[in-house]
């Protein structure tokens, strides 16, 4: 049986309306500390997110959603944040904000494939 990691993750949400409460699952991000992975996974469906608001500014979420990536990725050019550890990058991406771009709360799995299981979650909980 192959070994599990403990690992965590957050569902990234579109909140265009942050007065309305509604929202659409547009990625996932998963921290495995036994391997050192940090992932993250997303689609950007415009029409879906058009409909919850005709008036959504696409490029200004498209640049929020590439700084996620960068910041996941640990890129230099994501500034002091990217330059972080694993660990602190993952906590800094899923804290708590009130914009248009927000995590759900964090939850904890076993996985022996993080980036398999990314993959699952995408697939369930995004598309």
């Amino acid at each position: 049986m192959p070994a599990t990691h403990l690992f965590e993750y957050a569902v990234i949400r579109v909140v265009p309306r942050v007065d309305r409460e509604e929202f659409l699952n547009v990625g996932v991000i998963l921290y495995c500390p036994d391997l050192k992975f940090l992932g993250l996974r997303c689609a950007n469906d415009c029409d879906r997110l058009l409909m919850l608001d005709p008036n959504l500014d696409l490029d200004e979420l498209k640049q929020h959603l590439h700084a996620f990536g960068i910041i996941t990725r640990g890129d230099a050019s994501g500034g002091p944040i990217a330059r972080l550890d694993h660990a602190n990058r993952f906590r800094w991406l899923t804290a708590t904000r009130s914009t248009i771009l927000q995590t759900s709360r964090v939850h904890p799995g076993l996985s022996p494939n993080p980036a398999a299981t990314l993959e699952e979650l995408y697939e369930r909980l995004v598309l």
